[in-house]
C-alpha cells in the first residue's frame, strides 16, 4: 500500500475501498484484486431508481466532487439521490501504481483504459448495490470520457448523461497537449524511469507539469481580468508556485502518467469498430453536453461535433473565462449554470 500521506482518508475521505475481484484489461493482462475507492452520499430508495454515478477527472478524487458539486439544495442533492462517486483506477485512491505491489507496482502498472474503468464500475454497481439503472451519470474532463463510455457501452442502464468539459473521442490535438504534460514529468532526471523514491524526487518535473496546466488549464482572459489575483495571489509567479505547483507537488508521478495515458486514448468508437457516429448513435440516455466556453483542452467546437451525433441530445455550453479548470469550482456563475442544467435534466423524463 501507498506510504504517501497525500492519498489518505484525512485529505480525501471519507471513502470506502471495495474489492471487485479480478479485472481483465482491454490492453491485455489483468488486475487480480482491483480495489475501487468509493464515496457515497444520500440513501438508495426501495425502488433503487434514485442512484447517480459521479466520475472523477485527472488528478481529482471523490473529495473535490463532494466539496464542489454535491450538497443539500444543489442539483446533486443527497436528500433526493443516492450519489456514488467512484475514483478512477490510477488516481491514487483506487488501485493505482502508488498502492500496488509486486509486478504491478510503480512504473510496471498495467495500461488501463476508460472502458476498463467503466466495466469495473458496472460490476461494482450491480453486485454491491444491486442496481439495474442509473438516473444520471455525470463527470467532468476524464469523468466526461467515462460518462460517454457508460452511455455507449450500457445504453439501457443509463437514463441520463451529463458529460462536462470532455469528449467522447479524444482529439489528436489534445493527445499532443497531454503528451507534453507527461514529458514534463518523465524528462526530470529524478524520475528515474518511474523508480523514484518520493514525489519530491521529481519536484522539478512536477513543477513543469504544473506550469503547463497553468497555461492550458485556465484561459488568457482569466489572467487578463486578474482572476488569479482575486483568488489571493499577487502575481502570476505566486499563483504558479503556490497554487498550481502546490496542488500537484504531493501527487505520485506514476499515478499521473497512468491517468494521462488513459486520457489520451479515450474513445467510445472502440465499441463499434472505430465508427464514432455509430457509437454515439447507440446512446439512449437523455444527454446534455456541457463544454466550458474558454476550455483549451476540450473546446466547445469539438464537443458540439459529437453532440450532433447523439440522438435527442442538447448542447448546453457553460460560460466561464476560467477555462477547463473552472471545474475546480472557483467560478460561482459556472456552478449556477451547471446546477440549472442538471436540475432540468433530472426533472425531465428519461428517454
Amino acid at each position: 500500500m501507498s506510504t504517501n500521506p497525500y492519498y489518505g482518508q484525512e485529505g480525501h475521505g471519507p471513502y470506502e475501498t471495495i474489492g471487485i475481484g479480478n479485472l481483465e484489461l482491454e490492453e491485455g493482462g489483468h488486475i487480480p484484486d482491483c480495489q475501487l475507492a468509493v464515496a457515497t452520499h444520500g440513501t438508495l430508495n426501495a425502488a433503487k431508481d434514485n442512484a447517480i454515478l459521479a466520475t472523477t477527472w485527472y488528478s481529482g478524487t471523490s473529495k473535490i466532487m463532494e466539496q464542489v458539486y454535491i450538497g443539500n439544495g444543489r442539483a446533486l442533492d443527497p436528500a433526493k439521490y443516492f450519489i456514488i462517486v467512484v475514483n478512477q483506477i490510477g488516481n491514487g485512491l483506487s488501485t493505482s501504481p502508488n498502492n500496488s505491489g509486486g509486478a504491478q507496482a510503480g512504473p510496471t502498472f498495467p495500461k488501463v483504459r476508460i472502458g476498463d474503468d467503466v466495466r469495473a464500475q458496472h460490476k461494482l454497481l450491480t453486485e454491491k448495490y444491486g442496481l439495474k439503472s442509473l438516473a444520471l451519470v455525470v463527470g467532468g474532463s476524464m469523468g466526461a470520457q467515462q460518462t460517454y463510455e457508460w452511455a455507449v457501452r450500457y445504453p439501457d442502464f443509463v437514463k441520463r448523461a451529463a458529460p462536462i468539459a470532455g469528449t467522447a473521442k479524444n482529439t489528436e490535438h489534445d493527445f499532443v497537449f497531454t503528451e507534453t504534460l507527461s514529458e514534463a514529468i518523465t524528462s526530470d532526471p529524478g524520475f528515474n524511469g518511474g523508480k523514484y523514491g518520493l514525489p519530491a524526487d521529481v519536484a522539478a518535473g512536477l513543477k513543469r507539469h504544473a506550469k503547463l496546466w497553468t497555461v492550458m488549464g485556465w484561459s488568457t482572459d482569466f489572467f487578463r481580468e486578474g482572476r488569479h489575483k482575486a483568488l489571493g495571489f499577487d502575481s502570476m509567479q505566486a499563483f504558479v508556485d503556490t497554487f498550481m505547483t502546490g496542488y500537484f507537488a504531493p501527487m505520485d508521478p506514476n499515478d499521473l502518467l497512468a491517468m494521462a495515458w488513459k486520457w489520451q486514448r479515450g474513445d467510445v468508437s472502440r465499441n463499434t469498430g472505430g465508427d464514432l457516429a455509430s457509437a454515439l448513435g447507440r446512446i439512449k440516455a437523455k444527454t446534455y453536453v456541457m463544454p466550458i466556453s474558454h476550455d483549451m483542452f476540450f473546446p466547445p467546437s469539438d464537443c458540439e461535433v459529437e453532440q450532433r451525433l447523439i440522438p435527442g441530445s442538447q448542447f448546453r455550453p457553460l460560460k466561464s473565462i476560467c477555462g477547463h479548470l473552472g471545474l475546480f469550482g472557483v467560478d460561482p456563475e459556472l456552478l449556477a449554470q451547471l446546477d440549472a442544467n442538471l436540475n432540468e435534466l433530472l426533472a425531465a423524463p428519461a428517454n
